[in-house]
């Protein structure tokens, strides 16, 4: 598959189908040069707001960037490529450094700054550019069979891309998800023990781990206004017992809050409300107190998740902390 690079990249996106991963990078490469060209054509100092406007949309590289990361990086993995992972992701993280300074010397109105800063970044950009298109691309496509270009689509359509028009969708036929599909994806993993959820795969023991130390209490009320489900973490705002398993929720809440909780649940299967949010003081904690609809895909309400947590930690946060800091 690598002699779709034995010409200029323009062309070589041509000789790929519609919407297929690899001509996306590409035609975002296009795309990069020609803002590139645009700003490098446009008077800053005359036409900052044009100028300030392009730059953005120069920025929207790290949808490019994030789609490498999440979607190209770990196909390649599978097959023993592990390089881009460690190398090219850092080198996005510079890039996204020099964006960062960029927009500052734009924001100060610093003319010489601005200059010099996009400057650095163009030069950097076609660096990756260049190192995509010569060494990363046709390695994938070597690398990668069939299969694994067609299940990209799903997960780029999460994270974006950088054209204004989506891309084609690539197969044309529907795409049926690894998980609905009768030819299971290889995975580095067994898959027969376990439930597939939207993405991924776990066992009942790593859903009862991972519902275990999650630091948020969960309670799930089924479309009957039963309590059906709720963890057992070892710090629960609230407390709870096996006893609440199968009751009427307006039979778990003290007399004074019934009122409320039944008009959730009227708003939410009425589908005029999705959430209700609430924060109190309790026992010397700020709790926030949220509850959430939760529908089908037809939207057809199944229940309500009720997830109540100490924020008080968080909202005393400041600044940043950056470095692990066990101490």
């Amino acid at each position: 598959m690598s002699e779709f690079f034995n010409t200029n990249p323009s062309a070589s996106e041509k000789q790929l189908p519609e919407g297929h991963p690899v001509r996306v990078y590409l035609e975002e490469n296009q795309l990069i040069r020609d803002t590139i060209r645009r700003l490098q054509a446009t008077d800053l100092e005359t036409h900052k707001d044009i100028f300030t406007t392009l730059f953005e949309k120069l920025a929207t590289v790290e949808l490019h960037f994030v789609r490498k990361e999440n979607q190209l990086f770990p196909y390649l993995e599978k097959y023993g490529w592990t390089s881009p992972s460690q190398n090219m992701w850092a080198f996005h993280d510079q890039i996204r450094g020099e964006i960062k300074t960029a927009r500052q010397a734009l924001k100060s109105d610093d003319v010489k700054a601005s200059i010099y800063a996009t400057q650095t970044l163009f030069r950097s950009l076609e660096h990756i550019m260049q190192v995509e298109e010569t060494r990363l691309l046709p390695n994938a496509m070597e690398l990668l069979n069939e299969n694994d270009w067609k299940e990209f689509r799903e997960g780029d359509e999460e994270i974006g891309w950088m054209l204004e028009t989506p891309p084609s969708p690539y197969p044309e036929t529907t795409y049926i998800h690894p998980g609905d599909d009768t030819e299971r994806r290889q995975l580095p993993f067994g898959i027969d023990d376990k439930t597939h959820y939207d993405e991924g795969y776990l066992t009942p023991e790593q859903v009862n781990s991972i519902f275990r130390i999650l630091p948020v209490d969960i309670t799930y009320v089924n479309e009957h206004d039963q309590v059906v489900f709720y963890n057992r973490g070892d710090d629960r705002v609230f407390p709870r017992s096996a006893g609440i398993i199968g009751r009427e929720v307006k039979f778990c809440h003290p007399p004074k809050s019934v009122d409320q909780v039944l008009k959730i649940l009227e708003e939410f299967k009425a589908g005029r409300q999705d959430v209700a949010e609430f924060w109190i003081q309790f026992k010397g904690q700020f709790v926030h107190i949220q509850y959430f609809a939760v529908r089908d895909e037809d939207r057809t309400y199944r229940g309500v998740i009720e997830m109540s947590q100490d924020v008080t930690h968080i909202r005393a946060l400041e600044g940043q902390q950056r470095l692990l800091d066990w101490s």
